[in-house]
Order: structure tokens, then sequence, then C-alpha cells
């Protein structure tokens, strides 16, 4: 007889973000693998922006040219990233200093402050 131990509980799968389409503006239809769909605007968040390196997404040639990778939304290899837990809930708020979360800038290695 072999005795096996049932799980008490089951993980849930992580939520990952399964294609991205620009709708006009600054926003993006987002959808996730979870069958949920966004429309999410970046724009507050880039115009409210001081910082060059993330103020050039207001030209939108370069925003249109974003990446969906192993589930993550970027632009420019990784240069731009936006927390998976703001697109989901479908809004960008922009952190303030010193928090470990939020839109991240490549080049700076910074997270992208509020109104930075």
């Amino acid at each position: 007889m072999i005795a096996v131990e049932k799980p008490r509980h089951r993980a849930t799968a992580a939520v990952a973000l399964q294609s991205a389409r620009y709708e006009d503006g600054y926003r993006l239809r987002l959808a996730f693998t979870d069958g949920k769909v966004n429309v999410v605007d970046f724009g507050p968040f880039l115009q409210s922006s001081r910082h060059p390196a993330i103020r050039v997404y207001l030209n939108k040639r370069r925003f249109k040219r974003f990446t969906v990778e192993d589930g993550f939304l970027h632009w420019n290899d990784f240069d731009l990233v936006f927390p998976m837990a703001e697109l989901y809930a479908g809004r960008i708020s922009g952190v303030p200093s010193g928090s470990d979360t939020g839109p991240h800038h490549k080049a700076t290695g910074q997270l992208a402050p509020q109104g930075a």
C-alpha cells in the first residue's frame, strides 16, 4: 500500500500580462492571462514627470514602441517598466521617493518618483 498525502491548499497561478495594444493618446489596452482587460492611461504619469529619460516617452512614436516579454510590459529593453499590480489595477499612480516599488527607469537605476 502507498499512502500519498493530498495537499491541503492549491497554489494559485500568477497572473501575467498576455498582450498590449495601443488605443489612443497614451492609453494601452492590456489583457492578462486570467482574462481581465484594462485600458491604462500612462499620460498623467508621463506628463507630470520632470525626468528627461521618462519624458522622452511623451513622443508618441517612442511611446508606441512598447514590448510585452515574459508577461511584462516595458519600453526599450526594460528602459521603463511599471509594477504589475498597478497595470492589473488599471492605473499608474507614481511613487513617492524612497519607496521600493513603482515605475523604474533603467538609465538611472532609480525609481521614477511621482512628479520627478
